[in-house]
């Protein structure tokens, strides 16, 4: 058989990765295709313990303490063992798996802690790395649901009903979420990403909303 395709949704904290990601495989199994939904980092496998030192800041507290090169191994080692004992066969047989970050993650993640003249640069490297050397498959859509700065935080500030301590690394930086959000940008540009504009005068627009519309984009990619 034919190999399956793979459908990323990718967005910055607080985007509503998980939950577009959810209802759309839940949609797409309901019209009879084989679908399968993969989070990642894996936290459930062993395979994402270098990752959640990192996050907790094990290896400095700051994320640019980690080069981008560092932290990307970790993510991808993690996205190869989740590959190779769950969902590579199923995918490698035709089906269709939904991912809730991917490659992706790391493209715009760790870009952040480069200059923008060494993004080119990195991401062939990243691509590279985890498409080639270490056999991962490519993505066939990516969809990047952008949301407003300010919408996001307050929405990861709700996330821990504001107890502060509970952010990791990541997402206590503020100054970090801005790169990485002129990092997602350029990448969604660049590299052909679809984007779901997610904020509407200043609020998140309904879920059944955003989901309309990844849906119509994703079944319009099936044909």
């Amino acid at each position: 058989m034919s190999k399956g395709k793979l459908i990323v949704i990718e967005g910055l904290d607080g985007s509503g990765k998980a939950t577009q990601a959810k209802l759309l495989a839940q949609h797409l199994a309901s019209q009879g295709l084989p679908v399968r939904e993969v989070t990642f980092p894996d936290y459930a496998s062993d395979s994402s313990a270098l990752i959640k030192m990192y996050l907790a800041g094990q290896f400095g507290s700051k994320p640019d303490d980690v080069n981008a090169y560092a932290a990307s191994s970790f993510f991808a080692v993690d996205r190869y063992a989740s590959y190779k004992t769950d969902w590579g066969r199923f995918y490698e047989e035709g089906g269709v798996v939904i991912a809730d970050r991917y490659t992706t993650s790391n493209a715009v993640h760790q870009c952040s802690k480069l200059p923008p003249e060494q993004w080119e640069a990195f991401l062939h490297w990243l691509f590279d790395y985890e498409f080639h050397l270490l056999g991962l498959p490519a993505p066939d859509s990516v969809i990047y649901l952008q949301v407003d700065p300010a919408v996001s935080q307050r929405l990861m500030t709700a996330r821990y009903h504001g107890d502060e301590s509970k952010k990791d690394v990541h997402e206590k930086d503020t100054e970090y979420l801005a790169r990485s959000r002129r990092a997602a940008e350029y990448c969604a540009e660049h590299l052909g990403w679809t984007t779901v504009h997610c904020t509407h005068s200043d609020a998140m627009r309904s879920i059944e909303d955003i989901q309309a519309e990844v849906q119509g984009i994703v079944l319009g990619q099936l044909k």
